[in-house]
């Protein structure tokens, strides 16, 4: 079953493997270290990763390493970029408006 994008990136804790596993590839029991939870807790997380096709999975010998699909967050990417566009909007509209409050408190 493949879940939406936008749930992978919800949790807090998913979203902290996802930094972990995007410089290097990782196993489960290293992830899994990197948090105060159980190895079961982060295998679900894993498992939601896998379900958003955000995560890569590499077989070496016996061991699993995950690491991120960097293109898959193109998908966040391009969301964002709406918003993006309004915020840098806003702030060049702030930026005029203090620049005029300048102007105006050096003239008196």
């Amino acid at each position: 079953m493949k879940r939406d994008i936008f749930q992978a990136i919800a949790d807090p804790t998913r979203r902290a493997i996802l930094v972990l596993v995007s410089t290097t590839a990782l196993t489960p029991n290293a992830i899994a270290e990197q948090f105060k939870t159980t190895r079961q807790a982060v295998s679900k997380h894993i498992k939601v990763l896998n379900e958003c096709d955000l995560l890569e999975e590499k077989k070496l010998g016996r061991e699993i390493y995950y690491q991120l699909k960097i293109d898959k967050m193109k998908e966040v990417d391009q969301w964002m970029e709406q918003f993006k566009k309004i915020w840098e909007s806003r702030f060049s509209q702030l930026d005029q408006v203090l620049m005029n409050l300048k102007s105006k408190e050096n003239e008196i």
